[in-house]
């Protein structure tokens, strides 16, 4: 098959719907979240264009076409991706919470498994919400560490023909759900007596079970609904155990692969929305001198090195999710580099556009800080990249045989 860097008609009609979509909905979603001080009431802000796009179809989006959704490849995830992140980052998140919580039901789920846990996402209205339940309030880099370290606290007892749960979780995207009562769907990384195990949790096995100790403020992606709960005495059924016990944490690791991948294109998002105001003020600016400040060669220098690093991650990011969600053996490499040059080149050429503009970039009222802020949040989110992501670098690299032109298809 040909090697091709251009889109298709279909991606350029979804480019432009995704895009149509985010100008009517999300621009001024975001800027309502940001002028909102209450975490709880800025997040309840998303919840209409969140049912707008449940109606025009996104949501069944993101389902893989085998489960009954109408997900493209990874390319077209991320014409999606970067067309609302430019405008909304914090929505692209919410909305995304069944890439993750539902990547381990496709994996290894029963067909009475999917049939009845995919199917709250198939909707053509609503609002239903997914969370992966893995991270905890003291950390999960070690999530996997066997005894005598922690590893994951919360912990799955047996109880006739039901697990009982009962933990802490913090950090993903609407653990609480709309109302405090818990998401339509939380996929719960536990330790059962078997070892590390994933167990999903309904709604109405989650309803009054669900305690909210702190909803986060956090200084971008302020949107997000984010939160530390403690689950009671959560009751799940045997059957909603996925694959077996103490498979857990592979699965959990599969589950991250394309949200890995995915955060190189809200890099992408972040950089492009910045580079647009640098340029824009470089290109109009003379700050006291004779010509616009683009006309000097270290402006120019600065602008043209972020240019060509935003076009380096967004190829890169494609490269990913394609391999991500097509389920290349691959993939897990390159949503690794996406992830952990794509975050991290965010961060240095946003910082690098600060610089150009000079000190009235630092004010809260120009908007450079506030993409500079999304970008700080990608090398810790989704597995940060110090604790998580390079260690699984480190890992893949020590594998015996590891062939470094495998990836690119180049041995």
């Amino acid at each position: 098959m040909p090697v091709s860097f251009s889109l298709s008609l279909e991606q350029v009609a979804l480019k432009r719907g995704a895009r149509e979509f985010a100008e009517a909905n999300l621009r001024d979603l975001a800027e309502a979240v940001r002028a909102e001080p209450d975490p709880v009431r800025r997040a309840m802000l998303a919840r209409p264009a969140f049912e707008k796009a449940v109606a025009a179809g996104f949501l069944k989006g993101l389902i893989p076409v085998p489960f009954g959704g109408a997900a493209g490849g990874g390319v077209d995830a991320a014409i999606l991706i970067e067309e609302w992140a430019a405008h909304s980052p914090d929505f692209v998140i919410s909305m995304a919470g069944p890439l993750i919580a539902l990547a381990p039901v496709y994996e290894v789920g029963s067909s009475e498994q999917v049939a009845r846990l995919v199917a709250p996402f198939l909707a053509a209205s609503g609002a239903p919400v997914a969370a992966m339940a893995y991270s905890e309030p003291g950390g999960s880099a070690n999530f996997d560490a066997p005894p005598p370290a922690e590893g994951t606290r919360t912990t799955a007892v047996h109880d006739g023909d039901h697990y009982v749960i009962n933990g802490r979780k913090a950090w993903a995207s609407h653990l609480p759900g709309w109302d405090g009562d818990g998401p339509d769907l939380m996929t719960i990384v536990c330790r059962a007596p078997g070892g590390v195990s994933l167990l999903v949790a309904e709604r109405e096995q989650l309803a009054g079970h669900v305690e909210v100790e702190e909803y986060h403020d956090l200084p971008a992606l302020r949107g997000c609904l984010t939160a530390t709960v403690r689950l009671v005495d959560v009751r799940v059924p045997r059957t909603n155990l996925l694959g077996r016990e103490g498979q857990g944490v592979q699965l959990c690791r599969n589950a991250f692969v394309g949200s890995g991948a995915s955060i190189g294109i809200f890099a992408v998002a972040a950089m492009r929305r910045a580079f647009e105001v640098a340029l824009r003020f470089a290109t109009t600016e003379k700050r006291g001198g004779a010509v616009p400040i683009v006309g000097h060669q270290a402006v120019a220098d600065v602008l043209a090195d972020a240019k060509g690093r935003i076009e380096a991650v967004r190829l890169l990011s494609w490269r990913a999710l394609d391999a991500a969600l097509a389920g290349d053996p691959h993939g897990p490499e390159w949503a690794l580099h996406a992830k952990v040059f794509g975050s991290e080149t965010a961060v240095a050429v946003i910082t690098d556009l600060v610089k150009v503009v000079g000190v009235s970039a630092y004010d809260t009222a120009f908007p450079l800080l506030r993409y500079l802020n999304e970008a700080l949040a990608y090398p810790v989110i989704e597995g940060s990249n110090v604790g998580v992501r390079r260690r699984q670098l480190q890992a893949l690299l020590r594998t015996p045989g590891y062939d470094p032109l495998a990836a690119s298809g180049m041995a």
